[in-house]
């Protein structure tokens, strides 16, 4: 009962995830178009939200190909978040198929560390191309260049490597656990 119970919750968490990475992207591309709303209620993520509520009312009005660049540089630090979120959604599969101690769910956990890391390397390096589009069209002397390095961004980076830890753990689970079934 108990691990059927656990594999429900498992295929529930992969249906999730997916929502969510489809929902984090269409949220993100959304916020260019509509700065107004996003400051409003707060939907910006990690990046897109720190330029936008640095901009000023009349800052808002961004031209067309600013959004645009907004949305594709805001992009690439969350698509290295939703390959993570994928690669989890991948591991709750395997765990609703009762794959617990397989070397593919370790791998796959492993993966979800390695782009939690690399979505915290990507926001820190898009940041000043960023702010530098945002700011593009500002009189010489107001535009930006910021970089900045957040709380939040320390605490992504430890759980990426408690991430990578466990996963390597769990890989070595796996490899105990197919040499106690050779036994039996």
């Amino acid at each position: 009962m108990r691990t059927n119970r656990l594999a429900l919750y498992s295929q529930r968490m992969a249906a999730i995830t997916l929502v969510f990475i489809v929902t984090m992207m269409t949220v993100n591309a959304a916020a260019w178009f509509f700065p107004g709303v996003t400051a409003e209620y707060g939907l910006g993520f990690a990046l897109t939200d720190r330029q936008l509520s640095s901009l000023s009312g009349e800052a808002m009005n961004l031209t067309g190909w600013q959004s645009l660049g907004g949305i594709l540089l805001s992009s690439i630090p969350l698509l290295a978040l939703a390959a993570g979120l994928a690669n989890l959604r991948q591991l709750f599969k395997r765990y609703a198929q009762g794959q617990y101690f397989s070397s593919e769910a370790a791998a796959y956990l492993g993966k979800v560390g390695r782009a939690v890391a690399l979505w915290v390397l990507l926001d820190f390096l898009c940041e000043p191309f960023l702010s530098l589009l945002m700011t593009i069209n500002a009189p010489i002397g107001q535009r930006l260049l910021t970089l900045s390095i957040t709380a939040p961004s320390f605490v992504a980076l430890f759980l990426a490597a408690c991430i990578a830890i466990i996963a390597r753990i769990l890989t070595q689970a796996s490899e105990v656990d197919s040499e106690n079934r050779t036994f039996i």
